[in-house]
């Protein structure tokens, strides 16, 4: 007779799922050992639990599928919660089995006893207990609909001892929808939208992550407006490439004039963004179109909003739209852009190649160089985000997964065990800090145990960078941010990964080009620069000046590598 887990993994093998996240044991074995038994669902086993629950959220924004991890009762399960709210917050449909202790025990102070349904309850759509058997298989159903649906996680807190009951319900049949919905705004919000374009005589458009599969959409829209286009870190990915409007990126990573035509504009159009640093923003003159209408106004003061799907919300208004003849406002935009690119790549060019420590801008230029057309890249979180924002080019094909919401430190590597698991075949590579490999460290030996085809360069510059700009631009001196030289080659090498060590700039890009001919996983550990920082476009004065009583010699490099060549390219179409 079957029993509950067996129910469980054939639910989990209808919907789709292919494997699971996580660390075996405890009141989680029942689940583990019917994995076992099945055949069609792959256990990986990860080192930590917070890897199972990065891994899981990867794979869930690299395919679209509802992915899933696991946790035993306790300790076990709770070391999945930051990854789940990394998850939950970038829309990545995860499901969390968090095993719990046996159920007449809940309520007694029993030995590892915690209480899931309230602790995850924060960062999921829907965390409940099953308690018998006589709730499957529809309480699970109902928790994997939960993410697919509302594109976040779900969390099901399972005892042990119900896993290992037989079964009171057949488990009949289901699926699971993942397919996003298409929402078309009414037509009175097009007319208004429509009848803002047309009015406005400088029209910016700033984009998100909801411009996914618009690009052409947004470009048509640019061309009737000649209207500049910048986007946040999230929608780069998705419109920066093949863009002949293109004005950079806002925010604290930002670069060129975006900031610059968003504040200049008549008229700033959201699109599919819920872009979080309201000073960023001008604060007036703002629609905003998205399909989640809790997005909506809750950044920036709106004149008014449209509720829908930014591909569908284009089409529908592009008829309206009146074909606008003076390009003086993209024209000067898109030379401000160029110009401020020119004179930040000069910063960090001149004799670069020659200088020691080698400047991790100089890295991530030559790692987009030599990465496959369809890579994915992970990037922890600090000044790994600032290289990966700056130097890798998008195209449409390529993918860059980050914590870009919920900022966790440590998950590049997590994330790339997560996107190899999903496609094999296709080229991964985790840019990592020291810092962050060093939080999740033991997860190089997944690499090792799936022989994972994962690239790993660490950026090791000694320094928790990211945290050393933010103490210099607040006036204060750099305290507890710099830490013991480590040569992760040797403990990858250790491990039995490939890697070696790079010290000079003229060994980067022969070592790049190795590691990633490689076949299986294999580490390169660039000792980087540590006085190589990054500024936003835009900064306070009271923030130039405590950066200024704060250090006197620092390297503040804006560089952004072949965008500007995109630049200089885009200024073909300004008459001179």
């Amino acid at each position: 007779m079957p029993t509950v887990a067996d129910q469980f993994i054939e639910v989990l093998v209808q919907a789709g799922v292919r494997r699971i996240y996580g660390i075996v044991g405890d009141s989680l074995n029942p689940v583990v050992d019917a994995v076992r038994r099945s055949g069609d669902i792959e256990w990986v086993h990860v080192r930590h639990e917070e890897t199972a629950a990065f891994a899981a959220g990867a794979e869930a924004q690299l395919t679209g599928r509802l992915a899933v991890c696991a946790g035993s009762c306790g300790p076990g399960n709770l070391h999945l919660i930051n990854g789940l709210y990394d998850a939950h917050r970038s829309g990545a449909p995860v499901l969390a089995l968090a095993s719990h202790i046996p159920t007449p025990q809940i309520g007694t102070a029993f030995f590892q006893e915690t209480h899931p349904e309230q602790i995850f309850s924060e960062c999921s759509h829907f965390c409940e207990l099953l308690s018998q058997p006589e709730q499957m298989p529809r309480l699970l159903r109902s928790a994997m609909q939960a993410a697919a649906g509302r594109r976040g996680v779900s969390v099901l807190v399972l005892p042990g001892d119900i896993a290992e009951r037989q079964v009171a319900n057949p488990t009949g049949t289901g699926t699971v929808d993942c397919e996003p919905p298409t929402v078309v705004p009414p037509e009175d919000q097009i007319r208004e939208l429509a009848d803002s374009l047309n009015r406005a005589e400088r029209v910016m458009l700033f984009c998100g992550a909801g411009t996914r599969g618009a690009h052409s959409e947004v470009m048509r829209l640019a061309g009737k407006l000649n209207a500049p286009v910048g986007h946040a870190l999230r929608g780069k990915e998705w419109i920066q490439y093949d863009n002949p409007f293109d004005v950079g990126m806002s925010g604290l990573l930002g670069y060129g004039a975006c900031h610059e035509a968003m504040h200049k504009a008549d008229r700033v159009v959201l699109l599919g963004t819920d872009f979080p640093y309201d000073n960023f923003l001008p604060q007036a003159r703002t629609v905003q179109v998205d399909i989640e209408p809790t997005h909506l106004g809750r950044r920036t003061a709106l004149d008014f909003a449209v509720l829908g799907d930014v591909g569908e919300t284009i089409r529908a208004v592009l008829p309206l739209v009146r074909q606008k003849t003076d390009r003086s406002f993209l024209d000067r935009m898109l030379k401000e852009h160029a110009d401020l690119l020119e004179r930040v790549v000069d910063a960090y060019t001149r004799n670069v190649e020659n200088q020691v420590p080698t400047h991790p801008e100089y890295v991530a230029d030559i790692l987009d160089d030599v990465a496959a057309e369809d890579a994915v890249f992970t990037v922890d979180t600090g000044m790994c985000n600032v290289w990966a924002a700056r130097y890798i080019s998008p195209n449409g094909r390529r993918r860059v997964l980050g914590s870009f919401v919920h900022g966790s430190m440590a998950n590049a590597l997590p994330q790339a065990i997560g996107a190899q698991c999903a496609d094999p075949r296709r080229q991964v590579i985790a840019m990592a800090g020291d810092g962050g490999l060093s939080m999740l460290l033991g997860d190089l030996l997944s690499l090792r145990t799936h022989r994972l085809p994962v690239k790993v360069v660490v950026f090791n510059n000694s320094s928790l960078g990211m945290v050393k700009l933010e103490m210099l631009v607040d006036g204060l001196p750099d305290f507890g941010t710099d830490h013991d030289q480590v040569d992760f080659a040797a403990l990858a090498s250790a491990a039995g990964i490939p890697a070696v060590r790079v010290e000079k700039p003229g060994e980067v890009r022969d070592a790049l080009g190795e590691m990633l001919r490689r076949p299986g996983p294999a580490l390169v550990d660039v000792v980087t620069d540590p006085n190589a920082l990054s500024i936003p476009p835009r900064i306070t004065g009271t923030q130039v000046k405590g950066f200024a009583l704060a250090v006197s010699r620092t390297v503040l490099s804006g560089g952004v590598g072949k965008m500007v060549q995109l630049a200089r390219s885009n200024l073909r179409n300004v008459p001179r």
